[in-house]
């Protein structure tokens, strides 16, 4: 793995301030920029563990803490967490946090790219919607915008990433995102794993961690982040 740096840092977002975790290789400078999104558990090692994985492969990635220092391993308490999160101010905190990221001397490219699991997966599409900025996005397993129709604002290339088993983001999840993004013509890309489950990613659930999956993935993340940003 490369030389990492990482570190805190603050914008500001929703008239308050806004933090998040960014993790960047140590080279010659400047790098495409990536927003990572958090799961429901919160901003977690997971997450930052996929920021430096980006930052290894040359990017600048930046996870901003939507839960704003709290995180937990408890499905329940990380239920609680999610409802309490006011979406719409999730998002708009998550487009600051693009601008942010942006105008970082060390990123640089043709735009900033959005990867998120599960509540992130969501959030991230939703955030390539708003942001002119975000020029490719890669959700995985996450709900559709509301309305899907949303999704005509996409300004760049879609990779939709799904498990075959998967109650939180199914089928007919998945047909309507197919169907809205061919109707606004948007280039994109949606895989499904035959057999994996929701959260099939995260290699810090054994319990449904795949790896076959998780590594096919993630080579096809980082080919989307390379040809469009």
């Amino acid at each position: 793995m490369a030389d990492l740096r990482t570190e805190s840092v603050e914008f500001p977002a929703n008239g308050e301030i806004g933090r998040g975790y960014l993790a960047l290789a140590q080279g010659d400078e400047p790098f495409p920029g990536v927003i990572v999104v958090q799961e429901w558990w919160g901003l977690d090692e997971h997450i930052k563990d996929v920021a430096r994985r980006l930052a290894a492969e040359g990017f600048v990635a930046l996870a901003p803490d939507l839960y704003h220092g709290q995180a937990t391993k408890e499905p329940g308490e990380a239920q609680k967490l999610m409802m309490s999160l006011n979406m719409g101010d999730a998002v708009k905190e998550l487009v600051k946090a693009t601008d942010y990221l942006a105008s970082r001397p060390e990123v640089a490219g043709r735009g900033i790219g959005a990867i998120g699991f599960c509540m992130g997966g969501g959030l991230a599409l939703n955030l390539a919607c708003e942001s002119s900025k975000i020029r490719a996005a890669a959700p995985f397993y996450g709900v559709n915008p509301t309305p899907v129709d949303t999704v005509h604002n996409l300004n760049g290339s879609l990779l939709a990433i799904y498990a075959e088993n998967d109650a939180f983001a199914g089928e007919s999840v998945r047909r309507e995102l197919e169907q809205a993004v061919k109707a606004a013509n948007i280039d994109h890309e949606i895989v499904v794993y035959p057999g994996a489950q929701h959260a099939f990613f995260n290699d810090t659930r054994p319990e449904v961690y795949d790896r076959e999956a998780a590594v096919d993935a993630w080579q096809r993340v980082l080919s989307h982040f390379r040809q469009n940003l």
